[in-house]
C-alpha cells in the first residue's frame, strides 16, 4: 500500500466516524440548490413528514417558520449524513431567529420514523407569523433571489473562517 493509500484509508475512516446527523427541513432547503450551495453537495434525502408542527408564513420575509401545534403537520424531507461541520453552517445560516429542536419524523417511504435536527422559530408569540407558507409558490418567485442571498452568505462565512484560522495561527506563532 502506498502511502498516499494509506493516507485516503486513514481519512475516510475518520470521516466515517464522526458523527452523522438527520435534519429535517421544510423551507429553503427542501431546494437541492440552496442545500448544495451551503454544504458544497447534495447529501441523500427522503421525504418526511413532522406530526404536531405548523409551517407557517412570515411577514416581510420569504422563508417560513414552524412551531409547535397538535393537530397540524409539515410536509418535509430529512437530509442525512450531516456532518458537524455542515451543521455548523446550516445553523449560522438559520441564525438567532431559529432555535435547533430534536425531532421525530415519519419517513414517507414506509421506513419508520427517525430522530432528526430541525430549525423552529424562537418567537412562538410572533405576531408576524400567518397561514401557510407554499414551497412551489417560494420557488417561482423567490429560488433565484434566495440562491444569490445564499452563496453571498456562504463567501462572507468562508472568509470568515478563514480570518478566524489566521488569527489562530498567528496566536499559535507567538507562542512559541
Amino acid at each position: 500500500m502506498t502511502t498516499a493509500s494509506m493516507t485516503a484509508t486513514v481519512a475516510e475512516s475518520a470521516a466515517a466516524s464522526l458523527p452523522l446527523h438527520n435534519v429535517f427541513v421544510y423551507g429553503s432547503l427542501l431546494a437541492d440548490e440552496v442545500v448544495n450551495a451551503l454544504l458544497k453537495r447534495m447529501p441523500p434525502c427522503s421525504p418526511a413528514i413532522l406530526n404536531g408542527y405548523h409551517r407557517y408564513s412570515i411577514k416581510g420575509r420569504v422563508y417560513p417558520a414552524i412551531l409547535p401545534v397538535e393537530s397540524k403537520k409539515v410536509i418535509g424531507r430529512v437530509i442525512k449524513g450531516v456532518t458537524d461541520a455542515e451543521l455548523h453552517v446550516l445553523d449560522a445560516f438559520e441564525d438567532e431567529e431559529y432555535k435547533r429542536s430534536t425531532v421525530e419524523v415519519f419517513l414517507n417511504d414506509d421506513s419508520g420514523e427517525l430522530f432528526a435536527e430541525t430549525y423552529v422559530w424562537a418567537d412562538k408569540d410572533d405576531p408576524k407569523l400567518y397561514g401557510e407558507w407554499d414551497f412551489e409558490e417560494w420557488k417561482e418567485l423567490h429560488l433565484k433571489d434566495f440562491l444569490s442571498m445564499t452563496e453571498g452568505f456562504v463567501k462572507e462565512l468562508e472568509q470568515l473562517e478563514l480570518k478566524t484560522r489566521q488569527i489562530e495561527g498567528a496566536t499559535v506563532e507567538l507562542k512559541h
